[in-house]
């Protein structure tokens, strides 16, 4: 592939990792960042992008999707998935391993990447399993994963219930120096639950899934977590009482991390009325106390990143399923800034801190050269006009996902240009 040089002008550039916020020029060769100018004064390129109006920004980093490839490529693959990444303006992604067969060893890692190469819109880092067959039993060849590419380990949808392999895992995680990434879900306690327990729960007839049946599991890998010294990242965080157990524990200096999704501050629970399937999502969306926590947990840094938990499904798993037989998950990577940015209008915290979120701290947590702009670090950007407003269309997103609870909300921030791999995408 010929890589050509890029000069991008006019734009606002915001780079945490450098504390740099002001107009610069950008300069791209060889698909490597090759230095920021004062405007005007960039060198000659092959491609000229002029910015003007928009924030030019490191790409997005989404640590948590689930590309369904290998196995359910009915509902996504490794090509349509990558496709709405960068369209959401993410140049780097982590796909889940709850594919068919599993990624719980270093072939099905491989194949993810070799895929990647030949069919990736932008980088995708393959997420192992924590246990062989996401079984809970045996562990997976974790050392032998993480050679072949891994930069993490999770048995997500189907949480570790036994605490001495949890243990071991953590112990591991030190030893490779690689996050756990944990769904935090008593199984018993959620059993055939579809949403939030209580009153509209009960007021629809639908089994609920109360909140201790993710803060006990919460509570437990942070004591395992103690215990070991390992690497623990909590994900797609929902309630009040998790955001305080993970604040507790930072607190304390144990080494947790924590993400939540745009669905668990944008939305409560009555969104699931009218047996709304695309509002279907687990854990489930909680109450306004719980947003109000997760904001705050955001605006402190108890919580650290926002993934986006991206779940494609057919539209057959989703909206022509009954309530209780609809699949659970939203798909998340076309709208996840436009949904961050309204935190920021709300003065939940600045666009700087919005960014870190997206795109410096899960590339820190994940060890990868991702998030910056610096000298020499890959020319992945993502360019936004954060003033322009467009109205979210289910019907056109590149996901072969369609399952929005969004389509119709008119949101702010349309990400008109995204560069990964080399090559430049553009929306306008």
């Amino acid at each position: 592939m010929n890589i050509i040089n890029i000069l991008i002008k006019n734009g606002r550039v915001i780079d945490p990792s450098q504390d740099i916020d002001g107009t610069y020029e950008v300069f791209i060769e060889g698909g490597k960042i090759q230095g920021l100018y004062p405007q005007g004064k960039g060198p000659k390129a092959e491609k000229s992008i002029d910015a003007s109006g928009c924030i030019v920004i490191p790409g997005l980093v989404d640590m948590h999707v689930h590309l369904r490839d290998p196995g359910f490529e009915y509902k996504e693959t490794i090509q349509t998935g990558t496709m709405a990444a960068v369209r959401g303006g993410f140049t780097s992604v982590c796909c889940m391993p709850n594919t068919n067969p599993v990624n719980d060893n270093k072939t099905v890692t491989e194949f993810i990447l070799r895929k990647t190469y030949a069919e990736g819109s932008c980088y995708v880092y393959p997420i192992g399993t924590i246990t062989k067959g996401q079984k809970g039993e045996e562990l997976a060849e974790m050392g032998m994963m993480k050679k072949a590419g891994c930069v993490a380990f999770s048995d997500d949808g189907k949480p570790v219930t036994d605490s001495l392999v949890m243990r071991r895992a953590l112990e591991y995680s030190r030893i490779f120096d690689v996050p756990v990434i944990s769904h935090c879900e008593d199984l018993r306690l959620s059993d055939g639950g579809v949403i939030n327990e209580g009153f509209i729960s009960t007021n629809l007839g639908l089994k609920g899934i109360p909140k201790a049946a993710e803060e006990v599991m919460v509570a437990r890998d942070i004591a395992l977590c103690e215990l070991t010294g390992g690497r623990l990242h909590i994900a797609h965080v929902s309630t009040e009482g998790s955001v305080r157990l993970i604040r507790d524990a930072k607190a304390r200096g144990i080494n947790v991390t924590a993400e939540t999704c745009p669905h668990y501050f944008s939305l409560a629970e009555d969104a699931v009325r009218n047996y709304n399937t695309n509002a279907k999502v687990n854990p489930p969306l909680r109450t306004e106390r719980d947003i109000e926590a997760i904001k705050k947990g955001l605006k402190d840094n108890t919580i650290d990143v926002i993934a986006t938990d991206h779940a494609p499904h057919h539209v057959d798993d989703k909206s022509n399923k009954e309530f209780d037989a609809a699949s659970f998950g939203i798909s998340g990577l076309e709208t996840a800034f436009s949904l961050g940015l309204k935190l920021v209008e709300k003065g939940v915290f600045g666009l700087k801190e919005l960014i870190i979120k997206m795109s410096l701290t899960p590339s820190r947590i994940l060890k990868i050269s991702k998030g910056t702009l610096a000298v020499n670090a890959d020319g992945d950007i993502t360019i936004i006009n954060i003033g322009r407003e467009f109205t979210v269309d289910a019907g056109k997103f590149l996901s072969k996902g369609k399952n929005t609870p969004f389509d119709g909300w008119r949101l702010k921030g349309a990400v008109v240009k995204t560069i990964a791999r080399g090559r430049v995408y553009e929306w306008e």
